[in-house]
């Protein structure tokens, strides 16, 4: 992982965190801590993303997690959109990046651009 931590400001944490927690269930993150206004996402010993109500919401960001394989993209999609999250591209290859780019794009309820990814060819998903 590239970074430690990365943290970003919401503007309504209950909602946030119901949609963290279901969209990102499929990919085998969780609610690992959380305090008043604030929780951190991940796997224990990976990277992590702080979210609360303690900072001003930046403008839109994009922000990509890893899925292990194509089936946690899906899930993870169809999560999103049930914890309330906006289509913001089905999954699927995306030929423009390279072609085992497969993944799927939700927005969440502050207008960031949420991505789950799998960037190994499928005949190495067994």
């Amino acid at each position: 992982m590239l970074f430690d931590h990365l943290g970003i400001g919401v503007d309504d944490f209950e909602k946030s965190k119901a949609f963290y927690k279901q969209a990102l269930a499929p990919l085998g993150l969780e609610i690992l801590s959380e305090g008043e206004n604030w929780a951190k996402v991940g796997k224990a010993g990976q990277g992590h993303l702080w979210f609360g109500t303690y900072r001003p919401k930046p403008a839109p960001i994009h922000i990509a997690f890893i899925a292990e394989n194509r089936e946690q993209v899906n899930a993870f999609y169809t999560a999103a959109l049930g914890a309330g999250g906006k289509d913001n591209g089905a999954p699927g290859i995306r030929e423009q990046y390279h072609p085992n780019y497969y993944a799927a794009f939700v927005i969440d309820p502050d207008g960031h651009n949420i991505e789950a990814v799998c960037q190994r060819p499928e005949a190495t998903l067994e």
